[in-house]
Parts: C-alpha cells; sequence; structure tokens
C-alpha cells in the first residue's frame, strides 16, 4: 500500500478529507519520527511497539574481495508487533 492509498483508506475510515487525512497522517509520523531520534520508546496497545536499539560496531567481509571490514555503531529502529496486530495478519 502506497501513501496515497493509505490516506485514501484513513479518509474514508475516519470520514476525512484526503487532506485532513494528510495532515493527521504526516503529523502522527513526524511526531513518531521525532520521539525516536530522542531515544523515547512508542508503545501502541494491540498494534506494536516503535524503540531504538544501539547496534555496536562490528567486523564484517567484503564477499566480493574477502577484505574484512569494519561496521560502524549505528542506532536502528526496531518494531515488534502486538499480540491484536499478529493475530489479524494471521
Amino acid at each position: 500500500m502506497k501513501k496515497a492509498e493509505l490516506v485514501e483508506a484513513v479518509a474514508e475510515e475516519a470520514g476525512l478529507t484526503k487532506a485532513d487525512a494528510t495532515k493527521a497522517i504526516d503529523a502522527m509520523l513526524n511526531t513518531i519520527t521525532k520521539a525516536l531520534a530522542n531515544g523515547d520508546k512508542i508503545p501502541l496497545v494491540g498494534f506494536g511497539t516503535f524503540a531504538v536499539s544501539k547496534r555496536e560496531a562490528r567486523e564484517g567481509r567484503n564477499p566480493r574481495t574477502g577484505e574484512t571490514v569494519t561496521i560502524a555503531a549505528r542506532n536502528a529502529v526496531t518494531f515488534k508487533a502486538g499480540s491484536a496486530l499478529k493475530d489479524a495478519v494471521n
């Protein structure tokens, strides 16, 4: 599903105009992004939890040359699906 399709589905489900649905979706995504950038955890009961995990630096291999390469430490966004979401998918 593309963003335009999501906007259309949200507008229909919530009885909003497409412009209002776009604003709501953008506001939600921006809020989640800012919270994760601050290191916050975002639990949405029944849906899932967004969080940030730290990945330590490690060594990897270049598959073409076999040369050892250092992979830098970084933060990664994780999502753990809630039980209601898992049940809806299965």
